[in-house]
């Protein structure tokens, strides 16, 4: 509960605080002389020191020498006008590697020479910068496979069939041909299917769905199937509430990630895919076409011990025709990418030497029931 002992404490006490306090971005202040007057807590937990240390030391002791950061201070208490500057490399012992953020540097006119700088961290904005790019690459797709589905496939079925009349006058050795001719034309068709789905743009029939059986399932098919000789595993939060989905196309999503860790771990004795759920609130995102942000509190992961996917390709993994298999499609992971954007969640992939995760977020059911029609609490101390 925030005290409010009289007027002046609501513009200059504790409710301004709280208020920064609550922003999930570290926000300075930093005043005439260089010095940082203010830190909020993620601030504190950014430079990894208490606002008191920080208030007794100039900002230039905690960024790396030179950095962009203090022209961008002097520039604004000249201009005394805000700026704004993308993609700067804090990078430093101090704050660790790849600390890569966006800067809001703006001035504080009631107090001459002080600004205030805001930190965006570019892990989280590249995550959704990379799944609005995304949803616009399986966008392109959709109308790439409406053309080829019309002006392909109804040229090879006539291939198809002359090659088959042929097929009954030629010789055995160029009957082989023929044979070579209509396998050809049937790969061509099958992967022109494939393509199709992307053109499906029906809304998706949504209901309250319990992830764990979804799991159990993809996992007794790949134990049937594929990965029969690969050790799989699951560490499953229990508590979750239901996933707002339909459950067909979940099973597509996740049979489709647990193949492909399956074929990246191969036959290695010690190769394994685990299974994980886990509840991470915290992540909201705004739903194309409407004012509505939803939250993505529910996190589903298949993990693996292959050998992980290329740096250079991580970026770019879920576009069409991306993939580092030899005789792949480049379509499973898109289509996995548009699935999940279609129910308004995200998928990304973090991969290193031997350890690669793929991780869905998704928003919970606004129901309290799962498939069975038992209830499903969150963990204690959440609420939706």
């Amino acid at each position: 509960m925030i005290e409010r002992p009289d007027e002046e404490s609501d513009v200059t006490g504790s409710l301004p605080m709280a208020v920064l306090n609550a922003i999930q971005n570290p926000v300075i202040l930093v005043d005439a002389k260089g010095l940082v007057a203010f830190a909020n807590w993620e601030a504190e937990a950014f430079f990894g020191a208490s606002a008191q240390y920080l208030a007794r030391h100039d900002i230039s002791t905690f960024i790396p020498f030179a950095s962009p950061l203090l022209a961008l201070i002097e520039q604004v208490r000249e201009r005394r006008a805000a700026v704004n500057e993308y993609r700067v490399d804090l990078s430093s012992p101090r704050l660790g590697a790849d600390k890569l953020v966006d800067l809001y540097v703006a001035p504080v006119l009631s107090e001459p020479g002080s600004v205030v700088v805001v930190f965006q961290e570019r892990s989280m904005a590249d995550k959704i910068d990379r799944q609005l790019t995304h949803r616009t690459a399986a966008r392109s797709v959709t109308g790439l496979a409406s053309m080829l589905a019309h002006e392909i496939k109804n040229p090879l079925s006539g291939i198809r069939g002359a090659a088959q009349l042929l097929e009954s006058s030629v010789s055995d050795e160029d009957r082989a041909l023929t044979q070579l001719i209509c396998d050809e034309t049937d790969r061509i068709v099958s992967l022109v299917d494939r393509m199709e789905v992307f053109s499906d743009e029906r809304p998706v029939d949504r209901v309250p769905v319990n992830i764990h059986s979804v799991l159990d399932h993809v996992k007794a098919i790949a134990k049937a199937g594929f990965a029969r000789r690969v050790r799989m595993t699951e560490n499953y939060d229990p508590s979750l509430p239901p996933v707002y989905a339909n459950r067909d196309q979940l099973i597509q999503v996740f049979l489709n990630l647990v193949k492909n860790a399956s074929e990246a771990v191969g036959d290695r004795p010690e190769g394994e895919i685990m299974l994980t759920t886990a509840y991470r609130p915290g992540i909201r995102l705004s739903v194309a076409g409407t004012r509505e942000k939803i939250s993505l509190p529910l996190e589903f992961c298949v993990h693996d011990n292959g050998p992980g996917v290329p740096s250079d390709l991580v970026p770019h993994l879920f576009d069409p025709f991306i993939t580092t298999k030899t005789n792949g499609s480049g379509l499973g992971l898109a289509l996995v990418a548009k699935i999940i954007g279609a129910h308004g969640g995200i998928v990304e992939c973090d991969s290193h030497a031997s350890r690669t995760i793929f991780r869905v977020l998704m928003p919970a059911s606004k129901g309290a029931t799962a498939e069975d029609g038992e209830p499903l609490t969150l963990p204690e101390g959440q609420s939706r």
